[in-house]
């Protein structure tokens, strides 16, 4: 049993340590670290030991600190959004840069908010007070202003969908001057003003004359996005022609609603949409993430044909060729306790995706076996357990074996101590978890000045002195079980931009090398 007040006696008297969200020892991050960890995840939302509230109050108190200036945050805002494609937090680190009114904020303003969607974030987080202010003050609306004229009429159109704010709200705050009557037109209309219809684009035009429709049957389906769509009761063969036009993350995302309208129904089409989702140059077009693949594959149901569900596992395997192959023997650890079961965008109400952080942690995991077939997996939770995978075996295959074996407490010692009690020797070990130890947290053990898994791993380093070892946490908090050194390194998130870490880290670049590529960016020339 831990004894609370020693632990929090220790951590009071030593300044690398602290406790972490389920109450265990841990090593704090600096600002820098923990702040670039956050912007890394994009993880504005609930887990399982915080919420988005204590998320973002954690963002922004790490902005206010003494080693993070408005030059660093400028860089994060760009690494992330150009990086990372993050949303949420892109958006948040702009509207803090607003908040104290800096300069930087007009270098990376054009490139950071690139779309109609992070355009209402950035508007939301500003609005809401969180970064200190609710105005937006004139640089902010010429700013603001700037992002309407540098876009076409079919352009801003396409980007109105959504709310709180809306578009229209945008429009209204900022009160952009229309320059041709082809703008005057399309803002009256977006606003619900007198607009001449004439000036407006084609596509607009057609999807108004759908909205005034009482029958929908054989109307020309307008060239729209599908958001615009989804709530108009349109015919089976409208829905054939949308899913045969769709994009590569369009039909990705609807492969139920395509079955609820019977598009599937067509051999034809099946064929078209594997096709296009298991095509390589669209694949990387897209942008695509494999833990988004495993999205699709988890959310697809039962009755999506066979043919569009194995393309989903071919686009995985496409997704994941960017992974490292390392050097030398790779442990991976692989957290399977009960902490990791919480969804890895959070709990949001009616929007809880399904899936979990051991999803991410197995999928991630089951990428590096692939491309390092001799690497040795210990999934564990209050123990390490014995695990035997076919690296040949597909990607989804294996990370759901990972997946299934989800459950207990977390001791993340017991896979280093499983390690070293074995004789395993890696030259790489790569944890894979949350790092939300507390199981091994002794108040006997405190005196030593490191957690039970950094007393493993210097056992380890004893037989294997070039080491290194890797912490993915896959969920955003301020600790870890390691801290940053020579030897260790900590990364967040679960993109294409930790494999590119790990094999970097594992080459032996510095384990401050994320900070680092963030400093390294030109200001000055944002675009790159």
């Amino acid at each position: 049993m831990r004894n609370l007040n020693e632990i929090a006696k220790f951590v009071k008297s030593n300044a690398s340590m602290t406790l972490n969200e389920a109450g265990g020892l841990a090593y704090k991050l600096s600002s820098k670290e923990a702040l670039a960890q956050l912007a890394a995840t994009g993880c504005l939302s609930q887990t399982f030991y915080a919420t988005e509230v204590d998320q973002l109050k954690t963002v922004l108190a790490l902005a206010s600190s003494s080693d993070v200036d408005d030059e660093f945050l400028a860089k994060l805002a760009l690494y992330s959004r150009v990086k990372g494609f993050m949303k949420d937090m892109p958006a948040v680190l702009c509207a803090v840069l607003a908040s104290r009114k800096s300069p930087l904020l007009e270098k990376v303003f054009p490139v950071v908010i690139d779309n109609g969607k992070i355009l209402r974030n950035f508007v939301m987080a500003v609005r809401s007070g969180v970064t200190g202010r609710k105005s937006f003050g004139s640089v902010v609306r010429r700013l603001i202003r700037n992002w309407f004229d540098a876009r076409t009429e079919q352009q801003i159109f396409n980007s109105s969908i959504g709310n709180n704010p809306s578009m229209a709200d945008v429009i209204k705050m900022v009160h952009p001057q229309p320059k041709t009557p082809q703008r005057e037109a399309l803002y009256g209309y977006l606003i619900g003003k007198p607009y001449d219809e004439s000036k407006l684009p084609l596509t607009v035009v057609e999807y108004i004359h759908l909205l005034k429709k009482s029958v929908f049957i054989n109307w020309n389906v307008p060239d729209v996005p599908f958001q615009f769509l989804t709530s108009l009761p349109l015919s089976t063969i409208q829905w054939k022609i949308i899913a045969q036009n769709a994009s590569w993350q369009t039909t990705r995302m609807n492969l139920n609603t395509f079955l609820r309208h019977d598009v599937f129904e067509d051999d034809k089409i099946v064929s078209k949409v594997a096709a296009r989702l298991r095509n390589e140059e669209e694949i990387r077009r897209a942008k695509a993430f494999p833990y988004q693949l495993m999205t699709a594959f988890m959310n697809a149901s039962e009755e999506v044909p066979s043919d569009v569900r194995l393309a989903l596992q071919d686009a995985m395997e496409i997704a994941t060729d960017n992974v490292p192959v390392i050097d030398g023997l790779v442990a991976l650890c692989v957290d399977i306790s009960g902490s990791m079961s919480s969804s890895v965008t959070g709990y949001r109400y009616g929007a809880t995706s399904k899936v979990t952080c051991v999803d991410v942690a197995g999928l991630m995991a089951s990428c590096i076996l692939r491309q390092n077939p001799n690497s040795v997996v210990i999934p564990f939770d209050s123990d390490a357990h014995k695990c035997s995978l076919n690296p040949r075996d597909s990607v989804i295959t294996n990370a759901r074996k990972l997946a299934a074996m989800c459950g207990g407490g977390t001791d993340c010692s017991s896979a280093m101590k499983y390690i070293v009690e074995n004789n395993i020797n890696p030259d790489v070990v790569i944890y894979l978890s949350d790092n939300e130890s507390w199981i091994d947290t002794d108040p006997n053990r405190l005196w030593n000045d490191s957690t039970e898994t950094v007393a493993y791993w210097d056992e380890l380093r004893k037989v294997k002195p070039n080491a290194r070892l890797i912490n993915i946490d896959i969920q955003p908090y301020r600790s870890s079980q390691s801290p940053n050194r020579a030897d260790i390194a900590n990364v967040g998130g679960f993109s294409d931009v930790v494999f590119d870490f790990v094999a970097q880290f594992a080459q032996g670049r510095s384990p401050q090398h994320w900070v680092e590529l963030i400093e390294q960016i030109n200001l000055d020339d944002p675009a790159k």
